[in-house]
């Protein structure tokens, strides 16, 4: 899962960013911010991995607000002026998203955002302690097979124990590591498990668990 925020001072091209990113399973947009000073702080605040950044901005340029950025962020320009994009790839940018942009092509560009990702060294923490009923329980994310949800629970399929927690999906998604994915809107699975893949399910040692249509392209 990527964690991106959208700045832009144009409200509708973020409303078009918040739709578009709902659609695509690796994708969590935690904020958008019309203001790029507060955009700049919430990074150095929450640091994410990505970042859709218009360039044409009042009082601070796309281009100026990415200098300030850790290397390690990347970005995809998001503008309506083409006489941008030879400086933004000048600058590392990603990708470079023309607008008006359809779903198809920002899917792309979010495609290409996690292949660099998954080809960078790995920072992602090896366990999470899960809050029960009465204790926090320790969980080895090598151990998990992978989680269903039921309303304001969730269930973590372990080897040889289920342990079940009272949070939403989304919740649970932010502990994950990138390597835990969607496969249908009740279940994600750990992909270094995965024993066999079909149309509609996958296995996971001896569980099945289905694949939505929506899902399929990214299993």
């Amino acid at each position: 899962m990527l964690k991106a925020i959208a700045i832009d001072d144009e409200r509708m091209a973020l409303e078009v960013i918040k739709s578009h990113a709902s659609k695509v399973p690796f994708i969590s947009l935690e904020a958008v911010f019309s203001d790029g000073i507060q955009g700049l702080e919430y990074q150095s605040q929450q640091p994410v991995d990505l970042i859709f950044l218009d360039i044409n901005m009042p009082d601070i340029s796309g281009i100026d607000l990415m200098a300030m950025l850790p290397e390690s962020t990347m970005v995809i320009f998001t503008t309506a002026y083409s006489e941008y994009a030879v400086k933004g790839f000048e600058l590392n940018a990603l990708d470079y998203l023309l607008k008006p942009f359809p779903l198809s092509r920002f899917l792309k560009a979010c495609q290409k955002a996690r292949d660099w990702k998954a080809l960078q060294p790995s920072e992602e923490p090896e366990f999470v302690f899960i809050k029960t009923t009465d204790s926090q329980q320790r969980v080895n994310f090598y151990e998990l097979l992978f989680c269903e949800a039921s309303g304001n629970y969730v269930s973590l399929q372990l080897k040889n124990e289920k342990i079940m927690s009272r949070m939403t999906f989304k919740e649970l998604e932010k502990l994950l590591p990138s390597y835990f994915i969607r496969t249908h809107r009740s279940f994600m699975v750990n992909k270094n498990r995965i024993n066999k893949k079909e149309r509609h399910q996958v296995q996971v040692d001896e569980h099945f668990i289905p694949v939505s249509m929506s899902y399929t392209d990214f299993i």
